[in-house]
């Protein structure tokens, strides 16, 4: 049956993330979502070896994330035509269509936009794939474009926090040229996965204001100079020139119209607007309606992206970027991040969890992280005894450090599964209150903490969240972030809004105050990330304590590559890419979609 009326307009969102592509179906006046569609990719992540082409079965070094572009098209071909269908609406009232993606996540195409891993002279060299946003293998080219950055007092580092990422635009393109050079040689332009999937719906290369500002060093107009990136490597120079300099397209602007061609994959009309891209976490403010100054959206899943707007510039130690018109034109949009949340959990759950326990959840009917909530939320604050350090997947802020790994300190023979996994749970949230404090000890306050993502359906970690930051924190109402603002971003590119603050304002929205800090538990907590803060600073700054740290990657390498498991001098993950889905995990969707 219908659902359509003659009046009404639709739009579609579609949401990249690291192991699905979702589509949903959207009404432009309030905001309903109406159906939505997921499209699984057939290759997932290679983290271990190439799963496709003539060199199936090649074996990659660690840290490395590729994928294959061609199941991004798939979810155009598959996720979208299913959520129209499921909608049941006259497709000829669809006005527009926005997509975001995970960032940086990057490859290498020839001048019409082909990837190089389609092409059969590069099919079997793995620098021709996608370079997922979690491909930390370029940890080498980011500090030496970190240190030369200080070293030149260049003026542009210090709208990172100090630091440029392993998993940022630069770092990963200077790897492929000092790694396979022949590849980077036949690359014409290094294209962020969410420009290219917007070059194949319209067949117009734009490349979007948030990643070129965020993971591609874009500010005041300008990349860094020819001469620093010389001083990198000569032979890297002109990248910006040759290989990277375009069309700047800003957020909820038209980036062009669907093409014949996209229109025969997705159902969708010839000619309706597609939205510039964006990523995946700073589209979700506006579907949260949080995009007034001090409202900092931290979207929740396997790690943890913090974005929030505000008027005022500030250099903020370890944030991973300030971009003027980042999130929404007129404000600077901000973003911070964790590496590991959601996934620390999944890999709790999967490696050090008893028998007993997976016995006693399945007998009650809940998954093991019902289980252990329930277990954990009974325990008075500090009971455990425990304070843990949430590096698992290495630091993004404030230390923008992949090369940590996690502590926990305090076990003893009498603890139990219960008490490490509270303390890997406060462990995130302290690591949410350090990010906020660096913001508010720079001159930009936080005054409301807004979440998103799969793990808000857990209420005692909420409300834990709103007693360690003593922060109010409000829920988004959508359970499809992401996709929904892609869907603002695009009602808004075909003129029903005349911004994305106003369009938020009508289709997204959230429960204001969902949870309030409590005190008693709020000063419990106060003790306890003083310890953490002792942690934080003693492993995580210059010393003796990071040595160890440091000291313990570096046996690991050398004796993995001693035993032929990884490459000499490659660094090892402390888990895989992407998590295995914890058993009974429903309530945690967000294992299956990481935001960043």
């Amino acid at each position: 049956m219908s659902t359509s009326t003659t009046d009404e307009q639709y739009v579609v969102g579609v949401d990249y993330g690291t192991l699905s592509g979702r589509a949903v179906v959207v009404r432009v006046r309030d905001g309903a979502e109406l159906a939505t569609a997921v499209h699984d990719y057939p290759h997932t992540v290679m983290d271990r070896e190439l799963t496709t082409g003539p060199a199936t079965g090649t074996a990659l070094p660690v840290d490395w994330a590729l994928q294959v572009p061609a199941d991004y098209v798939e979810v155009l071909q598959v996720a979208v035509p299913r959520a129209i269908a499921d909608a049941g609406i006259d497709v000829a009232q669809v006005i527009g269509i926005g997509t975001d993606f995970t960032a940086c996540t990057i490859l290498p195409v020839d001048a019409h936009g082909t990837p190089l891993s389609e092409l059969d002279r590069w099919a079997e060299r793995p620098h021709a794939y996608v370079k997922l946003w979690r491909h930390h293998a370029a940890q080498r080219q980011a500090d030496r474009i970190t240190d030369l950055a200080h070293v030149r007092d260049e003026p542009w580092i210090g709208r990172y926090g100090g630091r440029i990422s392993s998993e940022w635009e630069f770092a990963k393109m200077l790897q492929v040229l000092e790694e396979d050079p022949a590849v980077y040689a036949a690359t014409d332009r290094f294209v962020e996965a969410a420009d290219w999937i917007v070059w194949q719906l319209c067949g117009r290369y734009v490349r979007n204001a948030c990643t070129a500002g965020y993971k591609g060093i874009y500010q005041d107009g300008r990349y860094p100079s020819a001469d620093f990136l010389a001083a990198l490597d000569p032979g890297f120079a002109d990248v910006v020139s040759t290989k990277l300099e375009q069309e700047i397209g800003q957020l909820g602007s038209p980036a062009g119209r669907l093409t014949a061609q996209a229109a025969a994959w997705t159902g969708l009309p010839e000619g309706i607007v597609v939205a510039v891209g964006n990523v995946d976490a700073h589209v979700t403010a506006a579907a949260a309606d949080a995009c007034a100054p001090g409202q900092m959206t931290a979207i929740m899943g396997t790690s943890t992206c913090h974005v929030m707007n505000s008027d005022q510039l500030a250099e903020v130690p370890g944030m991973c970027g300030v971009v003027d018109g980042g999130i929404v034109r007129g404000l600077w949009g901000y973003e911070a991040g964790q590496s590991g949340v959601g996934d620390i959990f999944g890999w709790f759950v999967d490696t050090s969890v008893p028998a007993d326990y997976l016995a006693r959840a399945d007998a009650d009917g809940r998954s093991v992280h019902e289980l252990l909530s329930d277990l954990a939320e009974a325990q008075p604050v500090g009971a455990h005894g425990l304070v843990a350090l949430d590096w698992h997947s290495g630091n993004r802020s404030v230390l923008v450090d992949h090369e940590l790994s996690a502590v926990v300190v305090g076990q003893t023979l009498a603890t139990r599964p219960e008490d490490t996994y509270r303390a890997l749970l406060e462990a995130t949230a302290f690591g949410t209150r350090t990010i906020v404090e660096a913001f508010e000890h720079s001159g930009v306050p936080v005054t409301e903490l807004v979440v998103a993502g799969g793990l808000l359906k857990n209420r005692f970690l909420m409300q834990l969240y709103a007693d360690v930051t003593r922060l109010p924190l409000s829920t988004i109402t959508s359970t499809q972030g992401p996709a929904l603002g892609s869907a603002i971003h695009a009602a808004v590119a075909a003129g029903a809004y005349p911004d994305v603050p106003t369009a938020g304002a009508a289709m997204g929205g959230r429960t204001v105050a969902a949870y309030r800090p409590r005190e008693e538990q709020s000063r419990s907590y106060d003790t306890l990330f003083a310890h953490y803060t002792a942690l934080h600073e003693h492993f995580g700054r210059p010393g003796p304590g990071r040595d160890i740290l440091y000291g313990l990657r570096a046996i690991r390498r050398e004796a993995l590559a001693r035993a032929g498991s990884s490459p000499a001098g490659s660094p090892q993950p402390d888990a895989p890419s992407e998590p295995a889905e914890p058993s009974g995990s429903e309530p945690y969707e967000a294992y299956t979609k990481v935001s960043r």
